[in-house]
């Protein structure tokens, strides 16, 4: 009903930036929420940032402060700014929204297929 894409990963070095992006397409009424979460090896997939339809933003306090999360409503895009990238930012980055869908405008769920962000010297 609805599929997430994501784009931006790749490899950087420490203290260097990188953007991801999400577009949604699909059956979308509206979507409430959009965001990234990310999972590194041998962890479980932890948030990154939220941000809702009315711009209210949230996130994890291990990146307050370096990353910034901003979205398009019209375009039902999310975008992630990444600055001063850690080694502990590695991980697989997934897009995740909770999107109403025509016709019922019933709220699901849905997940990209993930991006590696790797930062490594």
């Amino acid at each position: 009903q609805v599929q997430l894409v994501e784009s931006g990963g790749g490899l950087v070095q420490p203290g260097e930036s990188l953007g991801l992006s999400c577009a949604a397409s699909g059956r979308i009424f509206s979507i409430e929420i959009k965001g990234w979460y990310r999972q590194a090896p041998g962890k479980q997939r932890e948030l990154v940032a939220t941000i809702t339809s009315g711009a209210k933003t949230n996130y994890a306090d291990s990146v307050k402060g370096r990353f910034t999360i901003s979205g398009d409503n019209a375009k039902n895009t999310v975008y992630l700014q990444m600055n001063s990238l850690k080694p502990e930012d590695t991980a697989v980055y997934y897009c995740y929204a909770i999107a109403a869908v025509i016709p019922t405008r019933v709220r699901y769920q849905y997940w990209g297929q993930g991006t590696q962000v790797t930062v490594s010297s």
